[in-house]
């Protein structure tokens, strides 16, 4: 079995830590204007060496910053871009059966000068002795959540203007973060696992959108975006259903998305979600491309419950019967706080299942 130095890594990982309890009362005192922002990136940088050190000890060839310094793995990057102001309430959306959507309204020409997660990055990178991995929102969700709607037409009178300006935001982190060094980026995607959800879909067509269309669309945005980025760096696409505090927003398998979602992202790993039913059976691996890796998500990042190892290794040998083990690697199904809220789940929790994802792919894979 061919050993992997490259990302993704045979037991890699989405990338969002549970946040420790002091970092959390430290960011309540300073959205309350009771310790300075300061003071709060102090307690941020100390926890994250923690958290680096954690990753390190288990065995982690990928080692994130546990998205500490974010309130929500996707809101603070958008929000942050020029151009793109955030709506608290969209009153229902397509991707999320809840009543209280947030969403993203396109109110400027979409820019992004100076690079969002470069900072951050920059601190990042010195700590980690192995592979120093940073994730970032798809471009993907500057359009999904609102569609045409929330998109200014005076500023945007033509849609392809407006997604050539979002590619070229989206290239210009690549190419900020390229300079610092990075060499793995995961670009975090909701958008095609929800065009598997039948009700998605059809909120989609109700206002005027095709989801064949936009998954080649979306194909083609996350593709040119990472284009560009030099040799040593890799790129992979995490999809999810919803993972908001352990919930779930959309159900249904790959096999709506598959074949073109293979065919036309190009990117080299896909971080694909089988924790459970809702995500159905694995024959959609059939239309994997030779050169593509798939990272199955078998471990939950949404409950406490320790996966058997057995068990992962029987799905793992599932998979294999669509796709060489060659082209397989293992994770859990997502981070375990998409906010600073986190899942319900304990640190110790969250310990165990990543070493299970560690102990598990040595066993299968083996281990230089």
């Amino acid at each position: 079995m061919t050993v992997r130095k490259t990302p993704p890594f045979r037991a890699d990982q989405v990338g969002s830590l549970l946040r420790p309890d002091h970092l959390k009362t430290a960011r309540a005192a300073n959205s309350e204007g009771k310790l300075s922002d300061a003071e709060l990136r102090k307690i941020e940088n100390d926890a994250i060496r923690d958290a680096v050190k954690l990753q390190e000890g288990l065995g982690l060839e990928a080692i994130t910053d546990g998205e500490y310094r974010r309130e929500s793995w996707q809101r603070d990057f958008l929000r942050a871009m020029n151009g793109v102001s955030f709506i608290e309430d969209m009153g229902g959306s397509v991707t999320s059966t809840s009543k209280q959507a947030f969403g993203f309204a396109i109110e400027g020409k979409v820019r992004n000068p100076r690079g969002i997660m470069t900072e951050d990055f920059g601190f990042l990178k010195p700590l980690v002795h192995k592979t120093a991995k940073v994730c970032i929102p798809s471009p993907s969700l500057a359009y999904h959540r609102g569609g045409s709607a929330n998109i200014n037409k005076t500023v945007y009178p033509d849609i392809a203007m407006f997604w050539q300006d979002v590619i070229d935001a989206w290239k210009s982190e690549i190419a900020h973060l390229a300079q610092l060094g990075c060499t793995y980026v995961q670009i975090d995607d909701t958008s095609f696992a929800m065009l598997c959800d039948q009700r998605a879909r059809a909120a989609l067509k109700a206002r005027g959108d095709d989801p064949d269309e936009l998954l080649s669309t979306y194909a083609d945005v996350v593709t040119r975006s990472i284009a560009d980025r030099p040799d040593n760096m890799r790129a992979a696409v995490h999809m999810c259903r919803g993972n908001f505090e352990s919930n779930w927003n959309g159900e249904g398998g790959y096999e709506a998305v598959a074949e073109k979602m293979f065919a036309e992202l190009n990117v080299d790993g896909f971080f694909m979600e089988w924790d459970n039913d809702r995500s159905g059976g694995f024959e959609p691996l059939r239309f994997v491309q030779p050169n593509q890796t798939v990272v199955l998500g078998l471990v939950t990042s949404k409950s406490p419950e320790l996966e058997s190892k057995d068990m992962l290794k029987r799905r793992i040998d599932e998979a294999a019967k669509y796709v060489s083990l060659d082209n397989l690697c293992l994770s859990p199904q997502c981070g375990f706080a998409s906010t600073a809220k986190g899942n319900k789940l304990t640190a110790d929790d969250q310990k165990r299942k990543l070493a299970l994802v560690i102990e598990t792919a040595d066993d299968v894979w083996g281990r230089a």
